[in-house]
């Protein structure tokens, strides 16, 4: 049997740990996400199993030489300010924000195996209108934007985007970003 590709996330604040477990998981469900709030059992868990570690700038810092050792697996969550030579994100940034910031890091990935693992596909095709507005969507824009940027009606947006989820299978715009960067259907650099 094969085994899940797995993310550990290093906190020792519970709310943040699965706040950020439940972003991951809609960024990449056919991941593993475990929380650990001690170092001591991270490393009992067998670290190098795990393909990303998500650390608090804390974490980071008491255990600096563990994490830059594995800079390529290494996402440090900060407050605004990153550490030199370290792939980051601002855990004040709203989800949309937090799950564009990673996509970007998904995007800037060098080499596969440290990837996030790949989206399921969509159980019924998006219509190339759909595909529109659902790049659209990832963009930022509002129902009310989305119908004056296609000269359709808001009613029809609002239907479109009502397909989407259905078809995709998720409820919050930040899924709808997550799996319009996860399938190429929006630049991460562009937005």
């Amino acid at each position: 049997m094969e085994q899940r590709p797995a993310i550990a996330v290093l906190t020792s604040n519970i709310l943040v740990g699965v706040g950020l477990r439940a972003i991951l998981e809609k960024a990449a469900p056919a991941a593993d996400v475990e929380l650990f709030g001690d170092f001591r059992d991270f490393t009992e868990a067998n670290p190098e199993r795990f393909f990303h570690y998500f650390v608090t700038a804390q974490f980071f810092a008491a255990h600096n030489a563990f994490f830059r050792a594995r800079n390529h697996k290494t996402i440090v969550l900060t407050n605004g300010q990153s550490p030199a030579g370290m792939h980051s994100i601002d855990v004040q940034a709203d989800e949309e924000r937090f799950v564009r910031s990673l996509m970007q890091l998904q995007h800037s990935v060098r080499r596969p195996e440290h990837a996030l693992p790949a989206q399921p596909q969509a159980a019924q095709p998006l219509t190339e209108r759909e595909t529109e507005v659902l790049a659209l969507i990832a963009g930022g824009l509002i129902n009310k934007q989305i119908a004056d940027r296609l000269g359709i009606g808001l009613t029809t947006v609002i239907s479109h985007r009502r397909n989407i989820m259905e078809k995709l299978g998720i409820r919050t715009a930040a899924g709808l970003v997550v799996y319009a960067l996860a399938a190429g259907y929006v630049d991460p650099d562009g937005m």
